[in-house]
């Protein structure tokens, strides 16, 4: 093998490796969200994501908001009736 395709493969490599580590850090972000979820027809705050809220609830759930703190999405909840009340999917 010649030197220089020794040197493309692992240039290679190198971007394939970095791609998925920008790729697995923003899942990470979006996962550190807190959502404010309408479940089965009462509002939840969370820290899932809507897949992993779903899998826990059923399919009756939806976003209603979504924060980077807790206390935003308390305040966010209690202004729009609080946690355990009413909501829809619409």
């Amino acid at each position: 093998m010649t030197r220089l395709r020794k040197i493309a493969i692992l240039l290679s490599i190198v971007l394939l490796v970095a791609f998925s580590v920008s790729l697995s850090i923003a899942r990470h972000r979006d996962d550190s969200k807190y959502r404010v979820f309408c479940a089965n027809g009462k509002t939840e705050i969370e820290q899932r994501t809507l897949e992993q809220e779903k899998n826990a609830r059923g399919s009756n759930v939806c976003v209603l908001a979504e924060f980077d703190y807790l206390s935003d999405a308390e305040k966010w909840a209690e202004n729009h009736g609080g946690k355990g009340s009413d909501c829809s999917c619409r």
